[in-house]
């Protein structure tokens, strides 16, 4: 697919060319806002955007046949942080976007192979309300009353990184860490919690604790003072933590792509790479197909193992920091029933499974309970999560014992003895980057070789500085930033 921008008035002597590597969401961000940005400067600027796979969205696929809406990868992104809710209203899809059915919102940790739900008025990890909090049986009393001294514990001096399991031990305790941070929080990432950097993945708590001394002092004072601004109306009603779109993340994708007017190329890879040099002073990219393309910048918006690959004949300092990013497997199994054979209530939007648990799952969504427009009316979809740091062997099985090993596990916590009406699998070998404690200063390190050896070369992406879709998007809009100001005097 060719789609060549429109000409635009020339602020340089020649047009400026963009190579772009790997068309996942970041890659995909990348290519719309070199193009959005670059005709609102009125910049002469074009791109190529080269894709291995057959199609573009990296792990962003959405299925929907049968009345059933099944994600392959993410299902949602977080609207904290807002570039991913952005651009969507700034692609027209306003009226496409839904959040989670907060009136149903209860989520169950596995304990002692039964379902406890979180008492209410747990955010993230920090209890907000007294009496649910008390009357809970998921924590013991000790553990509650360690959990208290919270607010009498002295913030930690220093500024280097810590695991997330050292800090919530610190401030909140070993039981809080096993029964509600290590399946909750260090789930997200798929991470183990002893390895997992605070720093690089939730740095709200590093600034709670310093401000206000205590989470729980912190959490209170930050709701309070939303309340007070939402009532003097200074701050918009709250949105929904979690957003998606009505059709599946997949409309993000083909909406991005809709909209690109470069080059784009799929089921082409770069075998080689080429610096300028002396006497050509443009990035040379020798594809897979045989063909070659130069470019002015090159962003490579690939998997760290991919770039490291691209880098080591070029920087090969980069590459091995690089390759020290670790990466686990996952897979995913939705499975749809008939509503008429199934007991449950369904009463939340799932479980999660603390590793201390004989249970082999990480977490099971129940999606049609959690987000509308999921399945027909006489079904319901639950989707499971297996792999990761506790059993990456898992994502190994058969299609057959995955399967069995799965309804096996929701027989025992639900009682699910009916026959899935449908099931779809989806496997993400060496899919999910590790944050290991000291990441961003690894980052800021890869970076700034990079920007020494190779002027106009940019790496992006989940391997990076977040892994979720708001922060692909908005790493895609910081580096065509750069881009833009290496290669344009703007005045």
């Amino acid at each position: 697919m060719n789609k060549d921008i429109e000409p635009m008035a020339d602020k340089t002597s020649a047009q400026t060319h963009v190579a772009i590597v790997g068309a996942g969401i970041a890659g995909l961000a990348t290519a719309y806002y070199l193009q959005t940005k670059a005709k609102a400067a009125n910049l002469s600027l074009s791109y190529t955007l080269v894709e291995k796979a057959p199609e573009f969205g990296g792990k962003v696929i959405t299925n929907t046949t049968g009345g059933f809406l099944i994600e392959g990868g993410p299902d949602s992104f977080i609207s904290q942080k807002p570039w991913a809710r952005e651009l969507c209203l700034e692609l027209g899809l306003k009226d496409r976007l839904i959040g989670t059915n907060d009136a149903k919102r209860k989520t169950f940790i596995v304990h002692k192979g039964k379902l406890k739900a979180l008492p209410d008025g747990v955010m993230l990890i920090i209890p907000t309300r007294f009496v649910p909090f008390a009357l809970s049986t998921l924590i013991s009393p000790l553990g509650k009353l360690r959990m208290a001294m919270d607010l009498f514990i002295p913030a930690r001096k220093g500024d280097e990184d810590e695991s997330l399991s050292s800090f919530i031990r610190r401030r909140l305790g070993k039981e809080a860490l096993d029964k509600i941070a290590e399946p909750l929080m260090a789930g997200i990432y798929v991470a183990d919690p002893e390895n997992l950097s605070l720093q690089s993945t939730f740095p709200r708590f590093i600034t709670m604790e310093k401000k206000y001394g205590s989470l729980t002092r912190g959490m209170l004072s930050q709701m309070k003072a939303r309340a007070a601004a939402q009532k003097a109306g200074t701050l918009p009603p709250p949105l929904p933590l979690f957003m998606t779109l009505r059709g599946g993340l997949t409309e993000l994708v083909t909406t991005l792509v809709d909209r690109l007017q470069g080059e784009l190329l799929t089921s082409v890879g770069v075998d080689r790479l080429e610096p300028p040099t002396e006497g050509q002073d443009r990035y040379q990219l020798h594809l897979s197909n045989g063909e070659t393309r130069a470019a002015d910048a090159v962003v490579l918006a690939t998997p760290a193992p991919a770039t490291a690959h691209l880098l080591e004949p070029l920087v090969p300092d980069v590459a091995d920091q690089l390759r020290k990013i670790r990466y686990l497997s996952t897979a995913t199994l939705s499975l749809a029933f008939k509503r008429s054979d199934i007991s449950h209530p369904l009463n939340g939007f799932g479980f999660v499974v603390p590793k201390s648990e004989p249970c082999r799952l990480m977490a099971c969504t129940w999606v049609s309970t959690k987000f509308d427009h999921r399945a027909p009316e006489d079904h319901v979809l639950l989707r499971v999560f297996v792999g990761g740091y506790k059993h990456q062997e898992l994502v190994e099985l058969s299609d057959d014992e995955l399967t069995k090993l799965v309804r096996d596990e929701l027989k025992a916590i639900m009682g699910i003895t009916a026959e899935p009406t449908r099931k779809e699998i989806y496997r993400w070998p060496h899919g999910n980057a590790q944050y290991d404690v000291g990441h961003l200063d690894r980052i800021t390190q890869i970076e700034a070789q990079t920007a020494q050896a190779l002027p106009g070369l940019f790496l992006t992406g989940s391997s990076f500085r977040g892994v979720g879709l708001p922060d692909c998007i908005h790493q895609a809009s910081q580096v065509v930033e750069q881009i833009i100001q290496a290669n344009f005097s703007l005045g």
